[in-house]
């Protein structure tokens, strides 16, 4: 078992931000249930929302769901993504950055060759870096 974030989207955002993530990392939505495909009785303005979704990428996972009123935004925590290579890293950064917050630049560090922090759009908090194979 790997454990897998779970993140919670204001305003009716959870399908349009697993779409971009699944977009921007090549990964694939493998669910997108609503609100109105379950049991619970919901105001007909979200009932298109988003009741769970898993998307498959980088070789792991990440699910969320749009939240139902006790959103609160994401804080103490990061998603971490790295790159295989300079660019790709600085690209995936550029795409989260857009509209979002940048926390950090992207640029080289003591500990990667790119690295930088940024909080997206639908407020979710990114670490994007450049993977180094250890030495040795």
């Amino acid at each position: 078992m790997t454990p897998t974030p779970y993140v919670m989207f204001k305003d009716g955002q959870c399908r349009e931000a697993m779409d971009f993530y699944a977009g921007l990392f090549g990964g694939e939505v493998a669910t997108m249930m609503t609100f109105a495909e379950g049991p619970m009785e919901m105001p007909a303005e979200k009932a298109g929302w988003v009741m769970h979704s898993t998307l498959s990428f980088l070789g792991g996972a990440l699910m969320g769901s749009d939240d139902m009123g006790q959103y609160q935004a994401m804080a103490g925590c990061s998603i971490s993504v790295d790159a295989e290579d300079f660019a790709g890293a600085e690209a995936w950064f550029n795409a989260l950055a857009e509209g979002g917050q940048v926390t950090m630049p992207f640029a080289a560090t003591f500990f990667s060759p790119g690295f930088g922090t940024v909080t997206d759009r639908f407020g979710i908090n990114w670490m994007v870096g450049v993977y180094e194979a250890p030495e040795g």
